[in-house]
């Protein structure tokens, strides 16, 4: 059988496809925040159709989001459209540290 080459994965898939750490921090984001939200159907025994209404969208847009279509939605809508299901979206800001660069965008377990 012939090797197959292959490279460690860094453990987060954008990075590895390379996007940039701001883009890879922002699909990051989304992908969780969209995971939630299909958790949430799920929980909640919706229908998309159901869900979409709640969430002020239309069954569609719901779709293609859950399916990973992420470049024309926002962490914002994402978050309002968690609200809608039910769920509270907490955003921590954390305290100042001159030793850090740049800050990074990060969705808690």
């Amino acid at each position: 059988m012939k090797d197959i080459s292959h490279e460690k994965s860094s453990g987060n898939v954008f990075f590895d496809l390379g996007f940039s750490p701001a883009a890879t921090a922002d699909l990051t984001v989304k992908s969780r925040l969209i995971t939630t939200i299909s958790e949430t159907i799920r929980e909640r025994a919706l229908t998309q159709q159901e869900a979409a209404q709640l969430c002020g969208t239309d069954q569609p847009t719901l779709s293609k989001v859950l399916r990973g279509r992420m470049e024309s939605i926002t962490i914002d809508k994402l978050a309002a459209w968690l609200n809608a299901l039910g769920r509270t979206v907490e955003i921590h800001v954390q305290p100042y540290d001159r030793k850090v660069k740049s800050g990074q965008l990060v969705i808690a377990p």
